[in-house]
């Protein structure tokens, strides 16, 4: 079996000086990619979507924008909002704002809806699965977390509040927004909240790059960087990990 490995706590800096940067790019990106996937899988099998996509579809029918559109500029405005939390994004969470958006276009224009109610549900746990396999991808690469993961874990660090709680009223209100705005609330959304915490908890310890002896040396050069930023730890994805 293979050996778990913990995410390392670098800042921005420190990831790309880890070592094994080729294959951790390689990793970042095709996890990126394949979340963009498991997004128009879920979108096409029109049985609801995880919260922050139920904003982004709400939002979408509302401007002259496609989904992956909407995606990339709702990571981009939460991204601005790491500025006042003093936070520094990763080749990762730069990456997440536009390889996911583009990704779920072309899945959304690959991806046939399909009638029948079963071949939807397997489209739906499909699109569960392979979300919980790429967010064990893309942030086992080590390159900084999603931008809204980043949101989530930076308002905790500066208010003091737990990150269940910051999690959850997050999560409330951009699926109130995004209800309000038109987007697909239903079974795949309660489906997607119990499970994907669990999914990314088993994926993500076996997906995690090692880094060895580099990551020790790059922890301890933390105090070149100011403001250095923590890895997101598993526990903390329970609802996204975009």
């Amino acid at each position: 079996m293979r050996r778990r490995v913990p995410l390392a706590n670098l800042s921005p800096r420190q990831q790309l000086r880890a070592g094994r940067l080729p294959r951790r790019t390689v990793q970042l990106l095709v996890g990126l990619v394949l979340y963009g996937v498991s997004m128009s899988m879920m979108i096409r099998s029109t049985l609801g979507l995880d919260p922050w996509d139920v904003f982004h579809a709400g939002l979408a029918t509302h401007v002259p924008l496609s989904f992956g559109q909407v995606t990339i500029i709702v990571g981009a405005l939460v991204l601005l909002l790491w500025v006042p939390l003093r936070q520094w994004p990763g080749l990762g969470t730069v990456a997440n704002v536009v390889v996911i958006g583009l990704a779920a276009d072309a899945g959304l224009a690959l991806i046939d809806p399909p009638q029948a109610l079963w071949a939807r549900a397997v489209l739906l746990v499909s699109g569960i699965v392979l979300n919980g396999v790429a967010g064990g991808l893309y942030i086992g690469s080590q390159l900084g977390p999603g931008p809204r993961d980043g949101l989530m874990t930076g308002i905790a660090r500066r208010s003091g509040l737990s990150i269940r709680l910051v999690r959850t009223s997050i999560m409330v209100a951009v699926l109130a927004v995004g209800w309000l705005l038109g987007g697909p609330v239903g079974l795949g959304t309660v489906v997607y909240a119990v499970s994907i915490g669990p999914l990314v908890q088993f994926f993500l310890p076996r997906l995690t790059v090692d880094l060895g002896a580099s990551s020790v040396s790059a922890q301890e050069s933390a105090q070149e960087d100011a403001q250095p930023v923590g890895a997101t730890p598993p526990c903390t994805l329970g609802s996204t990990t975009s």
